[in-house]
């Protein structure tokens, strides 16, 4: 586990969860692997008590699973869960682009293009880790120029088990187009049109249906037995 600084502001349940949910995301703590509130807590450097409440919010959003006389462990990726959020994810991000078309500014242009500028090179010095960062920078930025920000809050805690889809994608696919799809986002939102725009960041967030099958062979055991199961039928 890497630790994280605790802000001044966090509570300790806070910075239990954030920690713990960045070091899910980022496969630090692997899918399948036991949960231990003390070795938690004493990594942490806090009491069991808010470890066990970080806990219990990661069950609701599927991150943790529970088991009775059996303990907690970091929930297998599952793809009906895959799914289901990134089809929420597609609806409000569609719309987002649309209205950035109306009201995006050279301001905003030029944050966006700072970005991918970083983003080109985390790609192409292999710091998967940055890239993750970069990505959901840009991906926020969208919806903070068009004040939707705590959409995003909202939709962004949902979407444990895709962002171990990229994190994974970044590690074991080896013809990443992240930086190229935002290139496209971005022209097509400056030129105001917003077909191409939709239609370019709905492919970007379906991309990992092509990456699947490669993820899926290179690290089987970090997935749900029924997802085996349905690949197997393809």
């Amino acid at each position: 586990m890497d630790i994280y600084s605790r802000t001044v502001k966090e509570s300790a349940r806070e910075y239990a969860l954030r920690q713990i949910r960045e070091d899910i995301i980022s496969l630090k703590l692997k899918p399948g692997s036991a949960v231990s509130e003390n070795e938690l807590a004493k990594e942490l450097g806090v009491s069991r008590t808010p470890v066990r409440e970080a806990l219990q919010e990661l069950q609701k959003i599927n991150l943790i699973e529970v088991y009775p006389q059996r303990g907690s462990i970091i929930s297998h990726i599952d793809f009906d869960v895959v799914e289901e959020t990134v089809f929420l994810r597609k609806v409000l991000e569609k719309a987002v682009v649309e209205e950035l078309c109306d009201c995006i500014t050279e301001e905003d242009l030029l944050e966006l293009e700072k970005n991918i500028k970083l983003q080109e090179f985390y790609l192409d010095n292999r710091s998967p880790q940055k890239m993750i960062e970069l990505d959901n920078d840009f991906h926020r930025a969208l919806f903070v120029m068009c004040n939707k920000e705590r959409i995003y809050n909202l939709m962004n805690g949902m979407l444990g088990h895709f962002d171990r889809i990229r994190t994974l994608s970044l590690y074991s696919v080896k013809d990443i187009k992240i930086v190229a799809d935002h290139k496209a986002i971005i022209n097509a939102i400056k030129a105001g049109d917003k077909e191409m725009a939709a239609g370019l960041i709905v492919k970007h967030l379906s991309r990992y249906k092509l990456d699947q099958n490669e993820i899926m062979e290179k690290y089987p055991e970090y997935f749900a037995v029924e997802n085996e199961k349905r690949l197997s039928t393809l």
